[in-house]
């Protein structure tokens, strides 16, 4: 397969992507499944941005960029009763307001730790690289556990769970249908949950390297950094999809997605399906011409 499908639990629903095509498939409040269609412009990008590690950082910036526009599509389709519509900037800002206490909880918060516990002690920098590492992922794992108890998340969790039975029904080439896709497991080596996990285990190498400066520079080197690690972390989650010896580098990512998927039942594996087969060449199986959907196309 020369490009593999990606693709992102949404309110109510699934976004897929292949090549120059991307699907949004919603479950609608009256039952039925709204999809949006559009073909994606193929940019012409510096030899630079082709290369390994840089490609990384394009493609983390592409994710977040489409990531945003479907969440903005599924949330107007799922709570279309509500009064007013999401616009893109609200929802965007809302993101973008998000990823900066990500930031500040994941990457500063465990540095400031960290400086609290080793004040004034002679401790090496990579001891204090790896304890700041140790913290950081023991935040990620306890926010997961957090969110995962609540009763929306949970949701789209189970969406998340239907994206990956979708998806690994596809790549194992059965036909595609809710009846096969059951079958699969709701784990995926390229799952952003274990891109997360790398990009957490990756900074602890990278920061290495940079010993254990002042607070304020320690600070604004980690900012810098972060998408060189998220560009190395792409890289090696690409391997660990394409041979079987890089798939230890996803195992922990696949323990930590049993917090972050669940079990789907028909009607979500249905949406799911029906995004995949929105975005792949030759349209087939069971909802090639669904009537209980409406669509739009970009």
């Amino acid at each position: 397969m020369s490009a593999k499908i990606g693709g992102q639990a949404v309110i109510e629903g699934v976004m897929m992507r292949h090549k120059q095509k991307l699907a949004i498939a919603v479950r609608k409040p009256d039952s039925q499944i709204f999809l949006h269609q559009e073909s994606l412009a193929s940019e012409k990008r510096m030899a630079l941005w082709r290369l390994p590690v840089f490609r990384g950082m394009v493609a983390f910036v592409d994710a977040l960029v489409l990531g945003t526009r479907a969440l903005t599509i599924s949330a107007n389709q799922a709570f279309e009763e509500e009064e007013e519509e999401l616009t893109g900037w609200q929802l965007t800002l809302t993101i973008i307001i998000a990823m900066f206490m990500g930031i500040a909880l994941f990457f500063f918060l465990p540095t400031l730790i960290v400086r609290f516990i080793a004040d004034g002690s002679t401790v090496r920098p990579l001891l204090l690289n790896l304890l700041e590492g140790l913290i950081r992922i023991t935040i990620f794992v306890c926010y997961i556990l957090i969110i995962s108890r609540m009763q929306d998340v949970q949701r789209v969790f189970q969406y998340h769970g239907a994206e990956h039975k979708a998806i690994a029904c596809f790549e194992s080439g059965c036909d595609l249908n809710v009846e096969n896709a059951r079958k699969y497991t709701t784990l995926h080596p390229r799952c952003g949950t274990s891109f997360l996990l790398l990009v957490m285990a990756t900074s602890i190498l990278l920061f290495s390297f940079f010993g254990w400066p002042n607070l304020a520079y320690r600070l604004m080197l980690r900012l810098a950094l972060l998408p060189i690690v998220a560009g190395i972390s792409y890289e090696l989650i690409q391997l660990a999809g394409r041979y079987r010896f890089f798939c230890y580098l996803t195992a922990p990512g696949l323990w930590l997605q049993r917090l972050t998927t669940r079990e789907p039942d028909d009607r979500q594996l249905e949406v799911a399906i029906h995004a995949l087969q929105s975005v792949l060449p030759v349209n087939s199986g069971l909802l090639d011409n669904p009537k209980n959907a409406s669509t739009t196309e970009v």
